[in-house]
C-alpha cells in the first residue's frame, strides 16, 4: 500500500524515471529528483576542495557518466544533457583554475594554451571567485570544451548521441 500510487502519468516515478504524453504515446523522461541527484553527484565528484588531481578525477567522472548514461539511455533527455553539460565544464574549468593556484602557475598555464601574454597577466592576477573566472572568455577559450574531450572529460551529449545511434 506504500509504494502504491494512481495519479496522473506525468506526476510518477519509477526507478528514476518520469513518464509523459507525446502525440498519443507515452514517453520516458527524467524525474526531477534524479537530475537533483545527478547534478549533487556531480558537485561531489567535481569539488574543488578534493585534492584528487585530474587523472583520479577523469577517472570518477568517466566511471559515474558512463554508468548513469547507461541506465537512464532509455530517456528523452537531450536538452537537459545539453544544459548539465555547459554546467560540468563550467565546473570543470573552476576545478582547474583552482589546481593552478599561484599566480604565475596561472599565467605559465595561459600562455601555454595560447592566451597572449599581455592578456594572461591580468587574468592570472583576477581577484575574483573561481566560479566567476571559469566563465571569463579568457579561460573558456584556453580550456575549451574540445580541450577537455582531448584531454579524456567526459561530454554527456556526444555520449547520449553515440548511445542512441546504436
Amino acid at each position: 500500500r506504500d509504494k502504491t500510487e494512481v495519479d496522473y502519468v506525468s506526476r510518477l516515478k519509477y526507478l528514476g524515471y518520469s513518464f509523459y504524453v507525446m502525440n498519443g504515446k507515452c514517453r520516458l523522461r527524467l524525474h526531477a529528483k534524479t537530475v537533483a541527484k545527478m547534478k549533487a553527484k556531480f558537485k561531489e565528484l567535481t569539488s574543488r576542495s578534493n585534492g584528487w588531481g585530474y587523472a583520479k578525477l577523469k577517472f570518477k567522472l568517466n566511471q559515474f557518466v558512463h554508468g548513469w548514461m547507461n541506465y537512464f539511455k532509455l530517456a528523452d533527455m537531450h536538452n537537459l544533457l545539453i544544459e548539465t553539460d555547459k554546467w560540468l565544464r563550467h565546473r570543470l574549468r573552476s576545478y582547474i583554475w583552482k589546481c593552478w593556484k599561484k599566480v604565475s602557475t596561472k599565467f605559465k598555464n595561459l600562455m601555454k594554451c595560447g592566451i597572449d601574454k599581455w592578456r594572461a597577466w591580468p587574468w592570472a592576477n583576477t581577484r575574483g571567485g573561481y566560479w566567476n573566472t571559469a566563465e571569463s572568455p579568457i579561460l573558456q577559450s584556453a580550456i575549451s570544451n574540445e580541450i577537455l574531450k582531448r584531454q579524456g572529460y567526459p561530454c554527456l551529449v556526444d555520449l547520449y548521441v553515440k548511445l542512441h545511434q546504436n
